[in-house]
């Protein structure tokens, strides 16, 4: 059973409940982030589930030069820190650089660490010194065993507040598989396993990354059947017209069933 993690007032792992991050893979606007903060609070509300926000002020790796990347980080923390004060909520953001880090931690509950920046040790090393909780993405370059030495990179600079994210590995060059043995095998290093269900769909390749948002609810719930602690999903009220990761994000309005649908299974499961 792994360690509990708290983000705010919410528990994560061990015997805790299942919990949700979600929201817009960037930052568009003010309107649209309260718009899917809205909607995904009252489903979480209604549901009795916990819930973290989630959205980046920067995309620093996208595909193409010319993709929308956000607001930057001034005017993004902005609206993220106005978000988490009127809905009460826990917010989640990428960071980029060591100098990302302590501004960013000023503001939001948890910094996630990007995939293809996971090994970057002094990326690490500054999020850990935040005290604020570190959520790093497993590479799709990395086996689950190599995530130790992520997780103590950041455990021996001071900070237990730890999750790990499985997002997909590379299959060949324009397609992501997720191996669900590595669940598990993360599992034994005590920290809370997170499911990214949305990225995890993603097809790599092209001016823009493509995906299939459909297969999303399906890993999902395989993740969760397997055991994880939380659900990571990329969420907009009009995917096709999103910004960012149009092809892989959740409609808004399917947000409440998918999250119904998940937490079910989860204490089913639980309870076997």
């Amino acid at each position: 059973m792994s360690k509990t993690v708290k983000i705010g007032n919410i528990s994560v792992g061990g015997d805790n409940p299942l919990v949700f991050i979600a929201g817009p893979c960037v930052i568009e606007s003010e309107d649209t982030t309260f718009k899917t903060l809205e909607g995904l609070k009252s489903a979480s509300e209604k549901l009795g589930v916990p819930f973290v926000f989630k959205s980046s002020y920067d995309k620093a790796n996208r595909t193409s030069i010319s993709s929308y990347r956000g607001p930057g980080i001034d005017k993004g923390l902005k609206i993220l820190e106005k978000a988490k004060k009127e809905f009460d909520v826990p917010v989640l953001t990428d960071v980029h650089s060591v100098e990302e880090c302590k501004q960013a931690g000023e503001v939001v509950d948890v910094l996630q660490i990007p995939a293809f920046l996971c090994r970057q040790t002094d990326l690490l090393v500054a999020a850990a010194e935040t005290g604020k909780v570190v959520n790093v993405k497993k590479g799709q370059f990395l086996n689950p065993e190599a995530m130790e030495h992520v997780i103590k990179k950041v455990t021996d600079s001071g900070n237990e507040n730890v999750l790990v994210t499985e997002r997909g590995v590379s299959f060949g060059y324009g397609n992501l598989v997720v191996d669900f043995r590595a669940l598990p095998k993360m599992a034994k290093f005590d920290y809370p396993i997170v499911f990214d269900a949305t990225h995890s769909v993603q097809e790599p390749g092209g001016v823009t990354t493509g995906g299939d948002r459909t297969m999303a609810r399906v890993l999902a719930r395989a993740a969760v059947a397997v055991g994880v602690s939380a659900v990571f999903m990329e969420v907009h009220p009009d995917p096709d017209k999103a910004k960012s990761d149009a092809a892989n994000s959740i409609y808004l309005k399917d947000a409440e069933s998918v999250m119904k649908e998940l937490n079910d299974l989860n204490e089913f499961t639980k309870g076997q």
